[in-house]
């Protein structure tokens, strides 16, 4: 079956954005995205969590969203992150990522001040009908303190330009329900989990370790799609360590931006309330890169 979001299927990676001083360093910026071009990456995911879009201010989130559509050139999607809890902060992101030319929005589950199922519906179904891209809702509830309920996506299946999930609560079951129910174009938000929901119909992923080898994950997600569910594991298991004892370290997008200075790709600076890994943790980082081959 064709899914509404098929465009989008394969290897999203949700852009870090690289800092000097506390402002955008949009030369290493660049660098990072032609890094992500060279590899075959699908689409680009500038602005999210990964981008620290929770404390970057309004003006350079929407400069990082111009910045990343004009470099990427029709190279790759960009879906760059405009969720706010506020409908209407979200509504004016979408607008401005549209008027410049993204390809589709990401957006997060107002967070916070936990709205009810109705509230989710009536939220993504004005971002849906009042502009003209198509929109993936971003559910994580271990981020956003509340889940939108399987029948709440299916409902706003409906809606045309509510077009994809990035799936990211975890669990399988609310997945296939969603899947099974829709055609909407289903990506992984979890790199660990990425397998497991392509096993039951997801497309693909939002992948943070895209950040650092997205060959590697767009190898795991090609097999898969494939049906070479074989080959799928052999890159799931080499993967996972990478996943598990890297993210694991603290919150993203601590350590991945930790990682990309190990590996001179980054300044590692991150906007507070981000803090740099403890000395312990930097030395069980540089000890998984080692380990992964990436040191």
């Amino acid at each position: 079956m064709t899914t509404k979001g098929e465009a989008f299927a394969g290897l999203s990676v949700a852009l870090t954005t690289p800092l000097k001083n506390g402002e955008v360093d949009y030369e290493v910026f660049g660098e990072q995205i032609e890094f992500q071009l060279a590899a075959g990456t699908n689409c680009l995911c500038p602005v999210g969590t990964t981008g620290e879009s929770p404390t970057l201010s309004h003006e350079v989130h929407e400069q990082v969203i111009a910045f990343v559509v004009e470099k990427a050139a029709g190279r790759a999607k960009v879906m760059p992150g405009t969720g706010s809890n506020s409908t209407a902060e979200a509504l004016r992101l979408t607008k401005f990522a549209e008027k410049v030319g993204a390809d589709a929005a990401l957006q997060v589950a107002p967070y916070y001040n936990k709205p009810t199922q109705k509230g989710f519906y009536e939220h993504f179904k004005v971002l849906a009908e009042e502009t003209g891209i198509p929109q993936c809702i971003y559910n994580i509830p271990g981020r956003t303190a509340k889940n939108i309920e399987p029948d709440t996506i299916v409902r706003l299946a409906e809606l045309e330009n509510i077009a994809l999930v990035k799936e990211a609560t975890g669990s399988l079951d609310q997945a296939s329900q969603v899947i099974a129910a829709t055609n909407l174009t289903v990506l992984s938000g979890d790199d660990s989990l990425t397998l497991p929901l392509m096993a039951v119909g997801a497309r693909g992923v939002v992948s943070v370790v895209g950040n650092l080898v997205p060959g590697d994950m767009l190898q795991l997600v090609a097999a898969a799609n494939a049906g070479d569910y074989e080959k799928a594991r052999q890159w799931h298991y080499k993967l996972f360590g990478l996943c598990r004892d890297m993210l694991g370290l603290a919150t993203n997008p601590i350590p991945v931006k930790s990682a990309m200075q190990m590996l001179g790709r980054d300044s590692g600076e991150m906007l507070l309330p981000m803090t740099p890994l403890e000395e312990s943790e930097m030395a069980s980082l540089r000890q998984t890169l080692v380990g992964y081959g990436l040191l």
